[in-house]
């Protein structure tokens, strides 16, 4: 019995030293040596990991810059002096990435889009109210304000206004697609800052019917396509729809015969509590009041 019990222990010492042999030899052979300078990088950088720059990471971001797959200015949250930092101590171009923010295509808060029913479901958010016969809002593609965004963004760069609607704070928008990926109707959508022409409505009604369930409504009459230039504005499924491969073709001049306000000229603002991030032309007596 004593024979038996110290070879099976002989065997497994044996087993262990061959495969910590095997493991220590493949450890040298496929070992990669990381680049010091991804440490270095990383350190600059914000550490938000919000993946703006479409990595999981600062620290995956990092290993890009250094291998020459992506510009230091990929990461729009860091400051222009950061991403200078950076491009200096590898010595290559900063690069040139416009921020990127997060804006609501809606504008029908509970002044302006009607409520056929109250919602009185254990769990308070969008999402459930949104399974809910899509909510109890009117208009079936309309904002249903209860915030699952706001309560969604790490950088508080959202609050709900007294018109339940989500309001946006450029200033703190790192682009992390939270918000766009937590809202069940899809009213997210990440924009280059310089893309100011908006529609704020996703309703495909028109006329009287879409006026009907939100005085902010598109009503598909088509003004804003003619006034704008060619290409930049069409209609499609009674909506319009900006064409952003032409933006630097949009004017202001395509929202001032809208007849509702639903497409808008966004202009930045310091961002103040309880007050729109930014003043849409031809809003101004509603949002800031």
């Amino acid at each position: 019995m004593a024979n038996e019990i110290i070879i099976s222990v002989s065997i497994l010492v044996g087993l262990g030293l061959v495969f910590a042999t095997f493991i220590a030899i493949a450890y040298k052979k496929l070992k990669v040596d990381e680049d010091p300078r991804i440490d270095k990088v990383d350190a600059m950088l914000p550490h938000a990991n919000c993946g703006a720059c479409g990595q999981p990471g600062c620290r995956a971001f990092a290993e890009k810059v250094v291998s020459g797959e992506a510009p230091p200015s990929k990461c729009t949250v860091s400051s222009a002096a950061a991403v200078g930092q950076i491009a200096a101590y590898l010595g290559v171009n900063a690069g040139v990435e416009e921020k990127k923010v997060a804006r609501l295509l809606c504008a029908g808060g509970k002044r302006e889009a009607h409520n056929l029913a109250e919602y009185k479901g254990n769990m308070r958010s969008c999402r459930g109210e949104a399974v809910v016969t899509g909510g109890p809002k009117s208009c079936s593609w309309g904002c249903l304000g209860l915030g699952d965004c706001a309560e969604a963004c790490n950088f508080d760069a959202i609050q709900m206004n007294d018109d339940g609607l989500p309001l946006v704070n450029p200033d703190l928008c790192v682009a992390c697609n939270d918000c766009v990926e937590i809202c069940p109707k899809g009213l997210f959508q990440l924009m280059p800052v310089s893309q100011k022409l908006i529609v704020q409505c996703r309703s495909l009604l028109e006329g009287d019917n879409a006026l009907g369930k939100c005085s902010v409504a598109c009503t598909a009459c088509g003004r804003c396509a003619a006034d704008a230039p060619p290409g930049v504005i069409v209609m499609k499924n009674n909506l319009a729809v900006i064409n952003y491969e032409l933006n630097n073709l949009a004017t202001i001049d395509a929202t001032l015969r809208c007849p509702t306000d639903a497409i808008v000229w966004v202009e930045h603002r310091q961002f103040e509590k309880n007050k729109d991030s930014f003043l849409p032309t031809g809003r101004v007596e509603r949002y800031f009041q």
